[in-house]
């Protein structure tokens, strides 16, 4: 599968099953695949659109950074304002495709605006995706085998990390992710309760649970605290209508002021400037609500 039809069809997210001592395998074992973030975009995202934006990192200190975790280092993107302090911080998770340049560049869109951004590599253990070619192989061979409880405790370590650097204010802590990492942000904002506000940019809501994931977002809708908007594509093949009214149903017995909004006639992918399920009128405007709510929610 390529670029060009992902999002445009359905994907069977755990297309292999994952093996009993598999689960606690990221928290156990010491062998990590990747110790440095991969340079540029990943193989599999190619080829990649004329309209992909750059964001310069003028006036930002920028670049990778190693976070420690329970049993060893991930490597991870950080942006932030030179001479910045007690900066608002939020989470940028990734897709699928990991820690490549589209989201290094939206760490450094919110530095633009004042925040310490970071993107943790959260497939360290299990698989380098920027060397895959294939996006099935990407999902069957590494997505399917990374435990939801080793992303949450890879996030934790790095909200640690952010607190040692004496650069930001983890109290005001947000969760953006895209994707996967959409997905992530409904799940983490459960796990963490420190965590204030959040925005799931096309997560998937259902269809992923396994040994390894205990839970899908329609599982915890209900009882969520922390407010969480959603942005979704009416389109997307991944993520049926139907199934984005149920989350919206279920978030309003949460009672944590959580939103859905979903954007006509556009794709799974839309804010993703390097993919050709781009549109930019979404992603300007989901940009700016992702702004809008950010601040509302005190990050």
């Amino acid at each position: 599968m390529d670029l060009h039809t992902y999002g445009l069809k359905p994907l069977n997210f755990n297309a292999e099953p994952v093996a009993a001592d598999s689960a606690v395998a990221g928290l156990s074992r010491r062998a990590f695949i990747m110790t440095s973030l991969a340079i540029g975009f990943a193989i599999a995202s190619n080829p990649i659109m004329a309209q992909a934006i750059v964001t310069s990192d003028d006036g930002l200190v920028a670049g990778e950074v190693s976070v420690p975790t329970t049993d060893g280092k991930i490597p991870a993107y950080r942006a932030m304002p030179k001479n910045g302090k007690n900066l608002p911080v939020v989470l940028v998770i990734q897709e699928i495709f990991g820690v490549h340049e589209h989201i290094k560049d939206v760490c450094r869109r919110f530095a633009k605006l004042g925040y310490y951004a970071i993107a943790p590599e959260l497939f360290a253990r299990q698989g380098d995706v920027s060397n895959m070619t294939d996006i099935g192989d990407i999902l069957s061979k590494v997505v399917s085998k990374v435990p939801d409880e080793q992303v949450f405790s890879d996030l934790d370590a790095t909200v640690a990390y952010v607190k040692s650097t004496g650069k930001a204010n983890a109290k005001k802590l947000a969760t953006v992710g895209f994707c996967w990492g959409g997905r992530t942000v409904w799940l983490y904002a459960t796990h963490n309760p420190n965590v204030k506000t959040g925005v799931a940019y096309y997560g998937l809501l259902t269809g992923m649970k396994s040994e390894i994931k205990a839970n899908d977002p329609m599982d915890i809708a209900s009882t969520l605290k922390a407010p969480i908007l959603g942005l979704y594509a009416s389109q997307d093949a991944f993520i049926k209508n139907e199934m984005i009214e149920q989350m919206q149903a279920e978030l309003e017995k949460s009672g944590s002021h959580s939103e859905i909004i979903l954007f006509p006639n556009v794709n799974h992918g839309f804010h993703a400037d390097y993919r050709p399920t781009y549109n930019k009128t979404a992603a300007d405007y989901s940009w700016q609500l992702t702004r809008d709510w950010l601040k509302k929610h005190g990050v």
